[in-house]
């Protein structure tokens, strides 16, 4: 109600006004209020609704290096970037100079996960976990380097998704449907990252700079999160063996970001797109051998 109530007193005709000064005012009081009170929401959602699962303990820290074969450490890497890309270009959008929308902007996603993580910390479920503070480390500084060097993006985290048979093994871990498969089957997740050659170019020519490289990272055979999967038995009592592995993957991709139309509701939709590596003929390198995809998702 609060929130609403600002918004109310403060953005009624503040946007329509033709001083610019007021325009960027009003815009840097909505930004700041509106990551005020998503960040407090969501935090308070999270508590209610997942950490009241499990019950709070004393703070305490929790080793979790080895699990997933580090995908859940690639998922923070990701997020933490693209949280801090967001927020950066919400900076630039509001008026803040240069270093406001760097250090305040860009750094606002590592206190949200940040937050998280000490919530992590209190929960008998999970434990603050350095690897994970290391991985959102990394993202964020990622974002703001490139930032502060390009004013770009050059280099882009990505995620793509695919159903896997093997979460049927242990629902609850790995998901019951699509929807929850799509967070915690990290047997589906790929991770990439995706790179324009033609943006280190300097050249009269049009050069496609949304034509970009991806390498990406995935695991396979993951029934649980430890080194040792658990024992899976099937309807006929047989008992199923799973080895875990890594695979890194070669592909092309589209950097959405850098495809520029004269809609700003469209640039939006595509900014916000690019999160997604798009369907594209990729070469698989496990276990030693190479396999190549037509179309891989």
């Amino acid at each position: 109600m609060i929130f609403i109530l600002v918004s109310e007193i403060s953005f009624g005709n503040c946007f329509s006004s033709k001083d610019s000064l007021q325009q960027t005012k009003c815009k840097k009081i909505f930004l700041l209020s509106s990551c005020g009170g998503l960040t407090a929401g969501s935090l308070v959602y999270l508590n209610r609704v997942w950490y009241s699962q499990y019950n709070s303990g004393k703070f305490h820290y929790f080793d979790d290096s080895q699990e997933w074969l580090q995908m859940d450490k690639a998922g923070h890497f990701l997020s933490t970037f693209q949280i801090s890309n967001l927020t950066m270009k919400a900076f630039n959008w509001a008026g803040f100079n240069t270093k406001q929308k760097l250090w305040i902007g860009g750094t606002l996603g590592y206190g949200y996960m940040t937050a998280i993580e000490i919530m992590d910390g209190y929960s008998t479920g999970w434990g603050f976990s350095w690897a994970d503070m290391a991985a959102n480390t990394l993202g964020t500084a990622l974002a703001i380097s490139q930032e502060a060097a390009w004013k770009e993006q050059r280099f882009n985290l990505k995620i793509s998704f695919h159903q896997t048979s093997l979460a049927q093994y242990n629902p609850n871990l790995l998901g019951k449907d699509l929807s929850e498969q799509i967070l915690k089957d990290y047997n589906g997740q790929t991770y990439w990252l995706s790179v324009s050659p033609f943006t280190f170019i300097k050249s009269d020519k049009k050069l496609p700079k949304w034509l970009a490289l991806s390498f990406g990272y995935g695991a396979d055979g993951m029934i649980g999160a430890n080194y040792n999967n658990i024992a899976v038995i099937d309807n006929e009592g047989n008992v199923k063996q799973f080895d875990r592995v890594r695979q890194y993957y070669l592909s092309i991709d589209v950097d959405l970001s850098k495809i520029k139309t004269k809609s700003k509701f469209l640039n939006a939709v595509l900014n916000g797109l690019n999160i997604i590596k798009i369907p594209a003929p990729t070469l698989e390198m496990s276990n030693g051998k190479a396999k190549f995809h037509y179309l891989y998702f």
